[in-house]
């Protein structure tokens, strides 16, 4: 890097994944509505076009300085492979059908090819067109659903969550064809312009510790090394709280793990060591749509000073639509690495 030239974004968020020491405290919230409607578009375009969502990505990241672009847009691009119809709306979460709610038959479930199938290859096509257009500027995230979430998607969730339960043999079995999707998934954004692939696998905050490691985490661990030995950098996200699960999150080896508001960030520290990137935590109602540029500016040092380095600043889940502009702005201000 030239003497006092300040670094990019994907410039500063590798050195932090290396070791090294960033200019300042990377940042990376994740936008899908709130991007959707900066640009005057609405999250059914968001999710139904990659054009719109990497318009909407490199926009806010240029406004607001934030220093990754992200695939993210919601949880069914595998499900659709999988035989789920799509419904998208406007202003909400496409909706999806279970392909699996009525009948358990495995047989039935094709079999994912991602550069085919109509939301995979449009989240490929988002990877390219970043690719194409970033010019070094920021990291670029891939998304592939974690194998419960997945699973959970196609049976639905209480069916699922039963599955587990009675029958964790064919849980474990549904498991794997999930995670035989995700595989190819993650190698194809990755050819395709992403640096990192982040893992969401949201029902796994709902499950036993017991359950979790028993069925979940050597799954989620097959995918976390298969995305490293491909070339890519691996974030998990699960939505809710974590605390019971740290223990198994700790032996997955990723190499940033987001953190919810309602998970205390020195513990996750203490659990997960030294080499681990945090990123967090703040409450992205109550902190942040709901907070002031002040309040947000105390709330990042205190998630800073509680989880130490190597960390990087985001709120504990999606930003909300109708977040004020000077609130998203003071969770991106920069801020001196410790």
């Amino acid at each position: 890097m030239e003497a006092g030239r300040a670094m990019t974004g994907l410039e500063r968020y590798l050195a932090v994944l290396e070791g090294r020491r960033p200019d300042v405290v990377p940042r990376l919230p994740i936008l899908m509505q709130f991007a959707a409607e900066y640009i005057g578009s609405n999250y059914g375009e968001f999710a139904a076009d990659h054009r719109v969502l990497v318009r909407a990505n490199f926009e806010c990241a240029a406004a607001f300085g934030f220093d990754q672009v992200s695939c993210i847009s919601d949880p069914y691009r595998e499900t659709q492979g999988f035989g789920a119809r799509i419904e998208y709306v406007p202003d909400g979460v496409p909706r999806a059908t279970a392909p699996l709610a009525e009948e358990r038959s495995l047989e039935r479930l094709p079999r994912p090819d991602p550069w085919t199938a109509e939301r995979m290859r449009d989240r490929l096509e988002a990877c390219r067109l970043f690719r194409e257009r970033n010019e070094g500027r920021y990291s670029i995230l891939g998304w592939v659903e974690g194998p419960a979430a997945e699973a959970a998607d196609l049976r639905g969730t209480t069916n699922f969550v039963f599955d587990l339960m009675d029958d964790p043999a064919y849980a474990a079995e549904l498991m794997d064809r999930c995670l035989e999707a995700a595989l190819g998934f993650v190698t194809a954004q990755l050819e395709s312009g992403a640096d990192t692939v982040g893992i969401g696998d949201a029902i796994a905050s709902q499950l036993s510790p017991d359950l979790y490691e028993s069925l979940v985490q050597p799954r989620e661990r097959r995918l976390v090394l298969a995305i490293q030995a491909a070339g890519g950098r691996v974030g998990l996200h699960i939505c809710g709280n974590i605390a019971h699960l740290l223990p198994g999150i700790a032996d997955l080896g990723v190499d940033i793990l987001d953190v919810d508001h309602m998970v205390d960030l020195g513990a996750v520290r203490r659990a997960v060591g030294s080499r681990v990137v945090l990123a967090g935590n703040l409450d992205p109602a109550e902190a942040v749509l709901r907070g002031t540029p002040a309040s947000i500016r105390e709330g990042v040092r205190r998630c800073l000073e509680a989880a130490g380095a190597p960390f990087m600043v985001t709120a504990g889940c999606e930003v909300p639509a109708g977040t004020p502009l000077v609130n998203l702005r003071a969770l991106c201000e920069p801020v001196p690495w410790p």
